[in-house]
């Protein structure tokens, strides 16, 4: 067509002396090679994409970057792969773009629809689903006119220990601010003016160590319970733990210390209850289920742990990866890096746990709250950018994320 029309010069390249200088102030719309692409590029090809990349021109990819693989770069020959500013994808972003190692090849991307039937996308069968803000609304519930507090449940937090109060600050806010109808937090006796005067809207469970967590409260009265945030893992911690689990709670939520005490205590694993919420960020998982070599044998790794355990994993991160029992898997689509800060985490925790004491279903309140996490950092770093942001903000900001949803 382009010969046809007569309207832009074309050059054919057939030997590597035939490449044409490309200037710096050039751009460059790379369309090489599609999304099918399963070889490494090699000989002329991979020369053409080497001199793209040393020309220092913004390089704007269709689709996917040449040389790059849609899901699995493991086998791939980095040196062969196009470094793109922009990549301009079609209609749906591709599993290799949601990787931190690949954002070099990729820059930033958009989605292009191109007007694939609905259908047609509906037959499609895929394990792998992205987040949208359409999907997350309809998940919202509405709360009824005449409902009271114990309409919405009666949350249970265990966190906190000397030196890690602020820990439970946060998770205590944030399960707050997410709707639950009440919240008790178990904590050491150190912890009770703490708490007292930075949560007042908090009832407190006083356990009876000074210093750490070191025996569970009555479970009975609790519609979820979530347990790790600034735990530490001293030795009566460790076992209180395991009482825990061996309790079985219907709904349960672990992070940090939580995890980390999980991750040498092995034989635990098949204590888990069914459907239990793990939160590691990437090198908590690599301790609970060993190192990868790369973001894409992490998650067969995570897949592979949550359908054994019959567990929800939300691995934390740009684009967190949340796997489900039965192999389904979700990417976030919100946050920005001013979220990767102190007590972040602590705040997801307080998020999910608030979800899941309202009678959300575990997998239901972990898609709302990992979207509502990021929608409420996001919307903080609208505000006072992404330099300045604290997990305090996120807390402050997480009204305005539902009501962005609602």
């Amino acid at each position: 067509r382009l010969e046809e029309q007569n309207k832009v010069i074309l050059k054919r390249i057939a030997t590597e002396d035939s490449i044409p200088e490309i200037p710096a102030e050039t751009i460059v719309i790379d369309g090489l090679f599609g999304s099918g692409l399963n070889k490494p590029l090699d000989g002329l090809a991979k020369k053409i994409v080497q001199r793209i990349n040393q020309s220092g021109a913004t390089i704007i990819s269709i689709d996917i970057p040449s040389g790059l693989f849609g899901e699995d770069n493991s086998g791939n020959d980095l040196s062969g792969i196009i470094k793109a500013s922009q990549t301009l994808t079609l209609q749906f972003p591709k599993l290799s773009f949601l990787f931190p190692e690949n954002y070099l090849f990729v820059g930033e991307w958009a989605v292009l629809p191109i007007g694939l039937h609905p259908e047609a996308i509906d037959q499609t069968d895929s394990n792998y689903h992205f987040l949208t803000k359409e999907f997350i609304s309809g998940k919202i519930k509405k709360r009824e006119r005449f409902s009271h507090k114990g309409t919405y449940g009666h949350a249970l937090l265990i966190a906190g220990s000397y030196g890690k109060m602020g820990a439970s600050v946060l998770a205590s806010r944030t399960c707050l601010r997410s709707g639950t109808g009440l919240l008790t937090c178990h904590i050491p006796q150190l912890g009770y003016e703490i708490i007292q005067n930075s949560v007042p809207e908090a009832m407190i469970s006083i356990d009876s160590s000074e210093t750490v967590f070191s025996e569970i409260p009555d479970l009975s009265t609790f519609s979820a319970i979530g347990i790790g945030p600034g735990l530490d893992k001293k030795q009566e911690t460790q076992q209180a733990l395991k009482v825990l689990l061996q309790a079985k709670p219907g709904k349960l939520i672990m992070d940090a210390d939580a995890l980390n005490i999980l991750s040498e205590k092995q034989d635990w694993y098949s204590l888990l209850p069914e459907n239990t919420i793990l939160t590691p960020h990437p090198k908590e998982f690599e301790r609970l289920a060993g190192p990868s070599i790369n973001s894409y044998e992490r998650l067969q790794k995570q897949l592979q742990f949550s359908v054994k355990y019959k567990v929800i994993i939300v691995c934390k991160g740009s684009h967190s990866c949340i796997t489900f029992p039965d192999g389904r898997t979700f990417f976030n689509s919100t946050g920005n890096p001013g979220m990767a800060t102190a007590g972040s985490g602590d705040v997801l925790t307080g998020i999910i746990l608030g979800l899941l004491a309202q009678n959300y279903t575990p997998e239901d309140a972990t898609l709302l709250g990992v979207y509502l996490h990021g929608l409420a950092g996001d919307v903080a770093a609208a505000e006072s950018g992404e330099y300045s942001l604290i997990a305090g903000d996120i807390i402050s900001h997480l009204g305005k994320a539902f009501l962005q949803l609602e």
